[in-house]
């Protein structure tokens, strides 16, 4: 019963950080379970099983808070959903433990291009345009063979991919993301019964993170929707740089002494982009401040006498803090 009540708070854990972050629900779980000393592919499966659960009442909470644009759900589910079948029955028959230094590289650049990104002021681009499926098919397919694979990955290849392309705002790409889940979820909980059968399902395990990730769920799509995009990508970028930095040293076989320095510094420079994310916050506030003073500044008088002249750039500045 303790154990089933720990891996309960897990799961309430887990789907706090992935409703707000768009990731980490498999990476938590599947790590304390392989801690366990459980196979990885009932891991994984497990961890699919309770996700099919929590991710319908997380993308069910994203769509009452208003976080999910169903177009690029509509792109990226299905090719998700047909890779996560294609990992789930590969990993059923062979370990894909080779490929995770090649994985975390990737997301390690991605991790560290975001803190970049959002250390300093957003700004909006001029041409950005929509996500074309030519994108998001060839994403989704990638992300769910990665994601049945590794226990876990969803959400750390998928959400950075859609936050660096900066088409979509942050809060929605969490939202699409974890609503899209639900059917990779779905489709890898097949393909391991399929390639395990219903002994690679560990019950009690699926039941106690279930639980806990239907109490969070509603709570962390509430939390997306009020955390500024400026913290929330230096937040995201930072998990993605801790987590697969421990993969990268153990590959390397990085010295005893060697990795608490690396640590330190990666610490160090993660704190050093939130304050300065918080910093680009408070000045895009003010000028937003004193955009919507001018441009209330312009609108006519009650007598009709002629309105005062808009400052140069104001509604400029307005829709850059707006974006």
């Amino acid at each position: 019963m303790r154990k089933l009540l720990v891996l309960a708070l897990v799961g309430l854990a887990a789907q706090l950080v992935d409703g707000a972050l768009g990731m980490a629900y498999g990476l938590t779980s599947s790590t304390l379970l392989l801690f366990a000393g459980i196979a990885p592919a009932t891991a994984s499966a497990s961890v699919h099983l309770a996700e099919i659960g929590t991710t319908l009442a997380a993308g069910v909470a994203h769509w009452r808070f208003g976080n999910v644009d169903w177009r690029v759900v509509a792109r990226i589910a299905v090719p998700g959903a047909a890779g996560a079948f294609a990992g789930a029955t590969f990993l059923s028959a062979i370990s894909t433990e080779s490929a995770a230094p090649w994985m975390a590289a990737i997301l390690f650049t991605l991790g560290a291009y975001l803190l970049i990104r959002f250390s300093r002021p957003l700004r909006p681009r001029s041409a950005a345009g929509r996500l074309r499926g030519r994108f998001l098919g060839p994403l989704g397919l990638f992300a769910g063979f990665v994601d049945a694979t590794g226990g876990g990955g969803w959400g750390p290849v998928a959400t950075p991919a859609l936050l660096v392309s900066g088409r979509l705002e942050p809060r929605k790409v969490i939202g699409s993301v974890d609503t899209a889940e639900f059917m990779v979820a779905g489709a890898a909980s097949v393909g391991f019964l399929i390639g395990l059968g219903t002994e690679g399902f560990l019950l009690p395990t699926v039941a106690a993170l279930l639980v806990g990730g239907l109490i969070a769920a509603p709570i962390a799509a509430w939390l997306v929707r009020i955390v500024p995009a400026q913290l929330l990508g230096a937040a995201i970028g930072g998990v993605i740089v801790l987590t697969n930095a421990r993969t990268l040293l153990r590959a390397g076989d990085a010295g005893a002494s060697l990795t608490p320095v690396v640590y330190t510094l990666l610490v160090v420079g993660w704190v050093l982009a939130l304050a300065l994310s918080v910093r680009a916050l408070r000045r895009a506030r003010r000028a937003r401040a004193t955009a919507e003073a001018a441009l209330a500044a312009a609108e006519p008088t009650p007598s009709g006498a002629a309105p005062a002249p808009v400052p140069v750039g104001a509604e400029a500045r307005l829709a850059a803090v707006d974006r």
